[in-house]
């Protein structure tokens, strides 16, 4: 897990590199989670790990951000706008992962995990977070707390809205651009 949220952070860095200011505040973002990551193998340092998954939610939103300006500056739906939709769902919903991470280390016991998972590490938090972006919701893991509650719900809306939203955009683009190819 820990070598596939590197990966992102190495990607991630990459692809918001075209400008040297962006690229600095994103490894500004990233290397303290770097750090904290490869760390925590070390030394048993909660703290370490929280600080570290308080800065992937800041780079991950900042990813995010990044990306989605990226998308609706776009004129025309290409691949590369495909794509950067698609990763930046994937984005969202890992970066609320941290975010139930980061609450649970605030506030014990936020969620009920069912009997049948061991696992209560990232892995969990992600798998519950993907659950609930998708408002698939198996119930395996709920939130029992009103802190819990509201993210959960807040990212349920989040998802959906997201995928309206961006369908939306990129539906009117298409029309705009078979429009202008109609017109030429």
């Amino acid at each position: 897990m820990n070598a596939f949220i590197t990966a992102i952070l190495i990607f991630g860095t990459y692809a918001a590199s075209k400008k040297i200011y962006i690229t600095t505040i994103a490894v500004s973002l990233a290397l303290p989670m770097l750090v904290s990551i490869w760390l925590s193998h070390f030394a048993d340092m909660p703290f370490l790990v929280f600080v570290g998954d308080c800065f992937a939610i800041a780079f991950l939103a900042f990813l995010v951000i990044v990306i989605l300006s990226f998308i609706f500056g776009e004129q025309e739906v290409t691949t590369n706008v495909i794509y950067a939709s698609i990763v930046t769902y994937l984005l969202i919903a890992i970066m609320w992962a941290f975010v139930y991470s980061v609450l649970e280390s605030i506030q014990p016991g936020s969620f009920t995990i069912g009997k049948d998972q061991i696992d209560v590490g990232k892995r969990l938090y992600i798998y519950y977070s993907f659950v609930t972006i998708t408002t698939l919701g198996y119930g395996d893991i709920t939130p029992a707390t009103d802190l819990a509650n509201s993210f959960s719900f807040l990212e349920a809306v989040i998802g959906q809205l997201y995928i309206a939203i961006l369908i939306a955009r990129l539906v009117g683009m298409q029309i705009a651009q078979s429009m202008n190819k109609k017109a030429s």
